[in-house]
C-alpha cells in the first residue's frame, strides 16, 4: 500500500509555485489553430509565387 505522507515528503518540485506560474504565464505557447493558420499562409504565399513564375 502506498504511504502518501511518506511520498509527499520525498517529494521536492524543481520550481516554486511563484515561478512556476511565471513560466506558464509567460510562455509564448502557439497552439494548434496557431500552427494551422500559419500552414495556410504558408501554402497560400506558395500558390501565389507558382502561379506569379508561370506568367
Amino acid at each position: 500500500m502506498i504511504n502518501f505522507e511518506e511520498e509527499l515528503k520525498k517529494f521536492h518540485p524543481s520550481l516554486e509555485i511563484d515561478e512556476a506560474e511565471d513560466v506558464i504565464i509567460n510562455h509564448n505557447m502557439t497552439d494548434f489553430t496557431d500552427i494551422l493558420v500559419d500552414m495556410v499562409k504558408e501554402q497560400e504565399k506558395e500558390m501565389t509565387d507558382a502561379a506569379g513564375k508561370k506568367e
